[in-house]
């Protein structure tokens, strides 16, 4: 039979190598654990971390890059319907100067019915002058201080639109520039109405 080995203090060999594998497993254990407790409290800060990270964006979106409330800034108009009432505005003043295919249409009608009517009559060389040319040459200035009256009347109406629309989008200077040249030929173009309709311009050659 064999016999177990005992040393001095009475404890047999393998005991001392088993307590000292036991511990080594314990403290590994007790690593692994630190381990996984670090990885936790980092995995908790960075969710913190990322959450304020959300909420910066989030702030960031709702007032812009310069924290500038984006969403208070309202749409507004765009001004192309203003640039385009500039336009028609300088147009029709320049039409009213220079003259338009319906007046020149309107004043040789004009001549024709004068031309009927002194030949069926016989009236005498003013009244015939007057039916030919005077009816015409004025028929002519009506139809010019039409064309300068809407062309005075739209470029105001321009101007005014940003009193009555959104204070935050001025109106761009060429809009302006261009809606009182539209107003400054349709005042031009209104007052050579007037003097050609009164023939206090051009007016008509006396028979005498």
């Amino acid at each position: 039979m064999g016999t177990k080995t005992v040393d001095e203090t009475g404890a047999e060999p393998g005991t001392e190598a088993t307590e000292a594998t036991e511990a080594t497993e314990a403290t590994e254990v007790a690593k692994d654990d630190q381990a996984v407790d670090m990885t936790k409290t980092d995995a908790a800060e960075s969710g913190d971390a990322f959450g304020e990270t959300a909420a910066e964006d989030g702030k960031d979106g709702e007032h812009g890059e310069h924290g500038v409330d984006t969403e208070a800034v309202p749409a507004g108009p765009t001004g192309v319907g203003q640039g385009a009432g500039a336009v028609v505005s300088a147009a029709l003043g320049l039409v009213s100067l220079t003259g338009s295919w319906i007046g020149t249409v309107a004043g040789a009608r004009q001549t024709l019915v004068g031309q009927l009517k002194s030949t069926s009559s016989s009236g005498s060389v003013a009244e015939q002058i007057q039916a030919v040319y005077g009816d015409a040459w004025q028929t002519t200035a009506l139809w010019g201080g039409l064309f300068a009256l809407a062309a005075l009347v739209t470029g105001v109406v321009v101007l005014a639109r940003p009193a009555f629309g959104s204070p935050a989008r001025p109106q761009a200077p060429w809009i302006k520039s261009v809606s009182w040249a539209g107003v400054a030929l349709g005042v031009i173009g209104l007052l050579l109405a007037v003097l050609k309709y009164t023939d206090a311009l051009l007016g008509l050659p006396s028979a005498g």
